[in-house]
């Protein structure tokens, strides 16, 4: 519990996939939750929140394109006014792409970076002037990839948006860790979202995952684990660092 009541997280990017299921455990966890997606994707929202209040927390929309600062400064306003504060901010909003470098555009190579990349910068900076202003510290965390690590065909504008991610992350921690705030990402590997059914139309095919020491492609649920505990005491003393998790199906 934060002096001033319950914790509250944001959790962008949370109508389907792995930002819907963090935004559940996080209330299964004690947090009250903001969140976020495009305004087109309002209903599922609303349906979220449904759901999260039905788990005894309180919850609230947040629609806004995360690639504005003026949306992203308002989400961040907005959450503080309908549940009182900010102590976690989970920046897993994203979109995707692949396609072989060549035929990449520079429309395909911006909108790719001015989501991922910028997009989390966003979430980050005006998360932390919330945070440093509330003066307790907090917890920032972001959505890699292990295709930030290492890459792979058909993937370099998707890579480098989550490689960017790494390194803002870094940078974010040395900078606020004088005022108690935490900054980690997590990096999935392949997991069965709304998101990876753009790319393969049969995700349980057991070919995908021969590779994987686990053999399975990960479930949203999977990916839950990781960031509650990065938004816990637990990891009060963890910052700075990009946590694979992905079945086996690369080792760091």
């Amino acid at each position: 519990m934060s002096p001033s009541g319950p914790r509250v997280a944001i959790v962008t990017g949370s109508a389907h996939g792995m930002g819907r299921a963090i935004a559940l455990r996080l209330a299964d966890d004690g947090f009250d939750v903001g969140v976020n997606d495009v305004l087109s994707k309002k209903d599922l929202l609303l349906g979220l929140v449904e759901e999260i209040k039905a788990k005894g927390r309180k919850g609230c929309i947040l629609p806004a394109d995360i690639s504005k600062e003026e949306e992203v400064a308002g989400m961040v306003e907005t959450v503080v006014k309908e549940l009182g504060s900010l102590d976690v901010m989970v920046a897993n909003g994203a979109v995707f792409l692949s396609k072989p470098i060549l035929e990449i555009t520079m429309e395909d190579w911006d909108r790719v970076q001015t989501v991922n990349s910028r997009g989390t910068f966003l979430c980050y900076k005006h998360a932390a002037k919330q945070m440093i202003a509330q003066g307790r510290g907090g917890k920032i965390i972001g959505a890699s990839s292990t295709v930030a690590r290492q890459n792979e065909e058909g993937m370099s504008a998707y890579g480098a948006s989550k490689g960017a991610i790494v390194q803002l992350t870094q940078a974010a921690a040395r900078e606020w860790g004088p005022q108690g705030i935490t900054v980690n990402c997590y990096a999935p590997g392949t997991v069965d979202t709304p998101m990876l059914r753009t790319l393969i139309a049969d995700p349980s095919d057991p070919k995908l995952a021969v590779n994987f020491a686990l053999k399975r492609l990960g479930k949203p649920e999977d990916i839950t684990g990781i960031v509650s505990f990065l938004a816990s005491k637990d990891a009060d003393w963890v910052t700075g660092q990009n946590f694979g998790v992905n079945g086996g199906q690369f080792f760091s």
